[in-house]
């Protein structure tokens, strides 16, 4: 049984199918549209234009604090008695280094703050600080599923390998189009999403 959306979709597989492409397709526009460069880089508020911007024709629940607590195999975030206090916590943390930048994103994994869609919605949202930060983006291509996965389901407890993942990732061409969709695709990947190419979606009206 599908989650519950906007599209009348009952079954997963075709939820699943459907969502890839229209929210893959809003990142390329969230990218064209130089929406991204108008948020404030490291607020909460940022986040939730991203997630909204993707999900918004998708789930009434775009952009919005989950109301329901989640876990992920043993693995319990934040819970939804603490969560806001958690998310003006970690807005008010530093981001003047790679090294605070990425604690911050790491806490933002754990705040967890939407049912769906966090990874997708976070990595670009880190990706908003690197560049207003330090001039750089993550080249996620350069990081492998399995050791990104591993690494963030370690970074509660210890975050050097996330650090050192991100930092032998990072690249310069803050403005690069092909860049910018590459690392959709590569996102969309560590979360089973591989049947569209965001390149390919580009001018395509999404159907339902």
């Amino acid at each position: 049984m599908a989650r519950k959306n906007k599209l009348g979709i009952t079954e997963s597989p075709t939820l699943a199918e459907a969502e890839e492409r229209i929210s893959k397709k809003k990142a390329a526009e969230l990218f064209e549209s130089g929406v991204l460069d108008t948020v404030a880089a490291g607020t909460f508020a940022s986040l939730q234009v991203i997630h909204r911007y993707l999900f918004d024709e998708i789930y009434d629940f775009a952009g919005e604090i989950r109301t329901v607590n989640l876990s992920k195999g043993n693995f319990r975030f934040a819970p939804v008695m603490y969560l806001e206090a958690a998310l003006q916590n970690i807005e008010k943390m530093p981001q003047t280094t790679f090294e605070e930048i990425v604690e911050k994103y790491v806490e933002m994994n754990i705040a967890h703050p939407f049912r769906e869609g966090n990874g997708r919605s976070t990595r670009i949202w880190l990706d908003c600080i690197l560049k207003k930060e330090l001039g750089k983006v993550v080249d996620w291509s350069l990081v492998d599923k399995e050791d990104y996965l591993l690494a963030m389901e370690r970074s509660p407890i210890k975050d050097i390998e996330i650090k050192y993942l991100l930092k032998n990732a990072l690249a310069d061409d803050i403005h690069s189009r092909t860049l910018y969709m590459k690392g959709i695709d590569h996102s969309y990947y560590y979360e089973g999403y591989t049947t569209y190419k965001t390149e390919e979606l580009q001018g395509k009206t999404p159907s339902t």
